[in-house]
């Protein structure tokens, strides 16, 4: 495996085009078909990602799936995981950072995400993400066009210049409503925060809960002009 780019940009245009009125099964389908085990999906049990899971063992099971263990997730996402791997029988590749908690503290301080999120962030998340997709030519990403500002245009395939490799976001026109409706219908396991006002959930130590009428990224790196962690654009 290795990510030499097997797209030309004007296939990505084309096919960005005629994925787009397929459904999510249809691109999974077609991105599976030409990628095989090149191509891998990036989960952190949200509920964007336990629907691509379910998609992926209904159309290409033996797709390989990773998450981003920072060691600083809620218990919560890690019981989904469990979850997710019993029902499925998937094995998750776990992709850990170079630096531990301990060494990370010893080397920029107690609390790094308090002092300079975004750094941790790129120890944390950013660097092992980069690692792991180093071994592919494709990723799947639970992206949708409605989460954020920074995601409005997102195509469901198109060429990621920071990864330098191709991405599919197979749910990039659903809702919100469209993610609960499927997993609700297909009883998909879900992290459990999500009903307690966690519409997002990343880190323990940078996610709180979302009132009403707040934004649904509001919980994220709340106190901080952050939005994203660094893993999309």
């Amino acid at each position: 495996m290795g990510n030499n780019r097997s797209l030309t940009e004007e296939e990505i245009t084309l096919q960005a085009y005629r994925l787009e009125g397929q459904s999510a099964s249809d691109v999974i389908k077609w991105a599976t078909d030409q990628f095989g085990l090149d191509i891998v999906l990036a989960s952190s049990f949200g509920a964007e990602d336990v629907v691509l899971i379910d998609l992926l063992h209904k159309v290409a099971p033996s797709t390989p799936i990773f998450y981003l263990d920072t060691n600083k997730h809620f218990e919560e996402t890690y019981q989904t995981r469990d979850r997710l791997a019993e029902r499925y029988g998937v094995d998750f590749i776990q992709v850990l950072p170079v630096l531990t908690l301990e060494e990370q503290a010893q080397q920029h301080g107690d609390e790094l995400w308090k002092a300079d999120p975004n750094l941790c962030c790129n120890i944390r998340k950013v660097e092992p993400l980069t690692r792991v997709l180093g071994q592919f030519q494709a990723w799947f990403t639970g992206i949708r066009r409605d989460q954020a500002p920074t995601r409005a245009n997102s195509k469901k395939i198109e060429w990621d210049s920071k990864f330098n490799l191709v991405k599919f976001n197979p749910l990039a026109d659903w809702t919100s409503e469209d993610v609960w409706k499927y997993i609700r219908e297909n009883d998909v396991p879900y992290n459990p925060l999500h009903d307690n006002h966690y519409p997002s959930i990343g880190c323990d130590v940078c996610t709180r809960q979302v009132m009403p009428g707040e934004d649904p990224r509001a919980g994220r790196w709340a106190g901080f002009q952050k939005t994203e962690c660094g893993l999309h654009k």
